[in-house]
């Protein structure tokens, strides 16, 4: 389908690390079998001025323009009325000056940029879910609905939600579980409707065990304090939100009580003291933390000093639609997990992948569990589980399905 141009909407900044690992590379690899793509994105004022050149970079070699407006956080609901304003306003004048073919948005906000243009010009539209964005919001603890305004925002998405899948030429979610639950519904007329499982992505060249950069890692190990007897557990990713850290450090304090060469790395963009005062609080020490941002090329090389990698998500009803990313790139470094059952597809693609362990509460009973097992030191097969995560995860993988999308809604 040459020659089609396509509009992508994202609320995610470019500048942001989602957007540079789960919307830029599906982009450019898509951008090569001929479409020709305009992305419309959120970036926060700070990021934006430190990444731009960089993201300019990524998308320079492919036919990628972006276009980037200011995201605002405050007031509440205000600010977001007048980013999907902007939004909107921007994305009409872009359809103006480029005919598309085509609007793929995220969820949330974009989605009603989305379904306004295809409403208003006709053009196809793919509602790229992502995950039940109101519910989300709800369950994250960011809308109250005691507040009867929210309520009133809440019930408002919902409905949306559905429109969306009424009216979309296709609709694309991240997990198994969330397509039965959108084939599932009752309040949709003509089941089974369009619908394309697609998990996020990994980079399986930049998150290949065989391809860590051994000088950068040595100096790494010098500046931690790694020694090669150290029984590291890693952690991927900013700390709080869904990832419930109270029971990760708890978990962590665990097994620092029954191995003593446990160290607990946090390969974070959290500063060492909040990391510090949430193992504090359970009594895990600091000098058993060792925390280190990282750029991209990075993290692979910090990630290859793990035993094990760590991650528990809040186990709720939005979270069965949600494909944690860092589960891909963990599994590609052939890095066995500690994690929840109740998030998505994780738990089936650990036990399928014989990748990990998964728990199925957090009680001290389950962590022992675990831990005697971890004890033993008994060697997981790195190889499958890189296998594992080129079956589940593989960019390429990704890129196919979505071309198959793209190609049955031109068809």
């Amino acid at each position: 389908m040459a020659g089609k141009k396509i509009l992508f909407i994202s609320y995610d900044g470019m500048t942001d690390p989602l957007g540079q690992s789960q919307v830029i590379p599906y982009l450019s690899n898509l951008a090569k079998y001929g479409y020709t793509f305009v992305i419309l994105s959120c970036d926060k004022p700070e990021k934006f001025l430190v990444n731009k050149a960089y993201v300019e970079k990524l998308i320079a070699p492919v036919d990628i323009e972006w276009v980037s407006i200011p995201y605002h956080k405050n007031p509440p609901v205000l600010s977001s009325l007048y980013d999907l304003y902007i939004l909107k306003k921007t994305a009409k004048k872009l359809h103006v000056l480029h005919r598309f073919d085509m609007v793929h948005t995220r969820h949330g906000l974009p989605s009603l940029a989305g379904l306004y243009l295809k409403n208003k010009f006709g053009i196809k539209f793919l509602n790229d879910i992502r995950g039940f964005w109101a519910d989300e919001r709800v369950e994250g603890g960011i809308w109250n609905l005691k507040n009867p305004m929210l309520k009133k925002v809440y019930h408002f998405f919902k409905q949306h939600e559905k429109d969306c899948l009424l009216k979309a030429d296709y609709s694309v979610c991240l997990t198994n579980k969330a397509k039965e639950i959108i084939l599932g519904r009752t309040d949709i007329p003509k089941q089974p409707i369009p619908v394309a499982v697609i998990p996020c992505s990994a980079d399986m060249e930049l998150f290949n065990p065989g391809k860590v950069d051994a000088t950068l890692k040595a100096t790494f190990a010098i500046k931690l304090n790694i020694s090669d007897n150290d029984f590291i557990i890693s952690y991927l990713g900013s700390i709080g939100g869904w990832y419930l850290t109270d029971e990760m450090m708890r978990f962590c304090k665990a097994v620092s009580d029954r191995i003593p060469a446990a160290k607990f790395l946090f390969i974070s963009p959290n500063n060492y003291d909040a990391i510090a005062s949430a193992a504090a609080k359970c009594g895990l020490a600091a000098n058993k933390l060792i925390v280190q941002s990282a750029k991209r090329h990075e993290v692979p090389v910090l990630l290859s000093f793990s035993k094990y990698s760590i991650f528990f998500i809040k186990p709720c009803f939005s979270k069965l639609a949600s494909s944690p990313t860092k589960h891909g790139e963990i599994m590609a470094m052939g890095i066995p997990v500690i994690t929840n059952s109740g998030v998505g597809d994780v738990a089936e693609i650990v036990n399928s992948c014989h990748a990990g362990f998964v728990l199925s509460d957090f009680s001290p009973a389950a962590y022992n569990d675990i831990i005697n097992t971890v004890e033993k030191q008994i060697p997981f097969d790195q190889a499958a589980i890189r296998d594992g995560a080129k079956k589940f995860y593989a960019l390429d993988a990704a890129v196919a399905r979505y071309k198959k999308v793209y190609d049955i809604i031109f068809s």
